[in-house]
């Protein structure tokens, strides 16, 4: 019956799957933008189509699509090695990672056995992270900690970082074990765990990524990668996390996610322990143990999903098919020029709610909406949580 139900599930065509790459790749394009597009157009070839117009009319004159040749080789790459590349409503997509603010449309796995992909399937996933330069004590505890959570049917999540990331890895080889990668699903970091992440495929793990096919990691990529980490995960355990750490980076996403928030404490004569001793002051749960893991995530591990109220359902699942334009399409694709100014004069580098923006301007909002994609594509607009707007700096012409 399980089988039969999957068998029935939404997939993308290829040539669907190609169209949503292409759009993803071209310049300017985010997951939000992804969305906004596709919302507008229907599909996501159609969004290709009206790029290079939109872009323009922003005040782009020439703009970057990604081509078709580079996005059938970067497929190809993908299938050769073993990975494939899964869009948001397909079954192999992480449940858990499809109901955050803005998910990437499209996710690369890759795993011994890219057919199945039952780990990032799992709704029963815990991240395990800390610092680089951990202690032997915060080494061992890891351990532990992954080594306990994996028996009792957690999968483990983390980074493939040196130090803590990569002993919760270790720890959770023989249930299997997932990585995070911040460059791209080809391209490991560092490369001394290259032994460690081929131990972890032969034994049926995995690794995700949202970033192209040969993608060297920059210190700006590391955010979305622990965004990527707290959104597939049930709650984040942080080991050792100085005060300036990406791990608290990756805390502050799992507290906007609603995931729960696990520190370590440590002493405070260590800098390590820093992070993680303020996070328990300011509510974070103190781990002292496995049990106490189990205690706070039992009542987790049976609610349904969205976990977010705050989500909207419609963010959960795109349609795999596409859709026809909606009507107002064609209207806000012939918005004036004044329209179009009155927007960007109302704007400044100084973030505005889109809501007020709206109320400021008059404009309904489909056309507004076109116009902000407009002024994005161009490079001109910056999106700020939770709905706010600015122009870039030295965009204001």
């Amino acid at each position: 019956m399980e089988t039969a139900t999957k068998s029935r599930a939404p997939h993308l065509s290829d040539t669907q799957r190609l169209a949503w790459l292409r759009l993803i790749r071209s310049e300017n394009v985010g997951p939000r933008t992804f969305r906004e597009l596709f919302n507008h157009f229907g599909s996501a070839q159609a969004a290709l189509d009206a790029l290079p117009e939109l872009s323009r009319r922003g005040g782009k004159k020439s703009y970057r699509l990604f081509s078709k040749d580079k996005a059938e080789a970067e497929l190809a790459s993908l299938y050769k090695m073993g990975a494939r590349l899964v869009a948001m409503g397909e079954p192999a997509y992480p449940p858990l990672l499809r109901e955050i603010d803005a998910p990437p449309p499209l996710l690369a796995i890759r795993a011994r056995d890219p057919l199945q992909q039952e780990l990032t399937g799992t709704q029963k996933t815990l991240a395990i992270i800390g610092a680089r330069n951990c202690s032997v004590a915060g080494a061992k505890f890891a351990k532990q900690l992954a080594g306990d959570l994996s028996s009792q049917g957690f999968t483990i999540i983390s980074g493939l970082a040196r130090g803590i990331d990569s002993a919760a890895h270790q720890a959770a080889l023989n249930s299997g074990t997932i990585a995070a990668f911040a460059g791209g699903i080809d391209t490991v970091y560092p490369k001394e765990n290259q032994q460690l992440f081929s131990a972890m495929i032969a034994a049926n793990g995995a690794a995700i990524s949202e970033m192209p096919m040969g993608w060297n990691p920059r210190a700006r990529d590391f955010p979305r990668r622990n965004r990527l980490i707290s959104g597939m995960s049930l709650g984040v355990v942080l080991i050792e996390a100085a005060e300036k750490s990406g791990s608290l980076h990756t805390a502050r996403y799992a507290l906007e996610q609603n995931r729960e928030i696990l520190a370590v404490p440590g002493s405070p004569l260590d800098p390590r322990s820093v992070g993680a001793n303020k996070l328990i002051q300011q509510g974070a749960a103190l781990i002292q143990s496995t049990e106490d893991i189990l205690e706070i995530m039992e009542p987790k591990i049976s609610v349904s999903l969205p976990l977010n109220p705050g989500i909207d359902d419609s963010a959960i699942s795109w349609p795999m098919q596409d859709q026809a334009a909606p009507e107002t399409t064609q209207a806000t694709l012939t918005a004036g020029e004044h329209e179009r100014q009155s927007v960007i004069d109302a704007l400044s580098e100084t973030p505005i709610d889109q809501d007020e923006l709206l109320r400021f301007t008059g404009i309904p909002l489909p056309t507004l909406q076109l116009i902000l994609l407009e002024i994005e594509l161009a490079g001109r607009l910056e999106r700020h949580k939770p709905n706010k707007l600015s122009l870039i700096h030295g965009s204001t012409a």
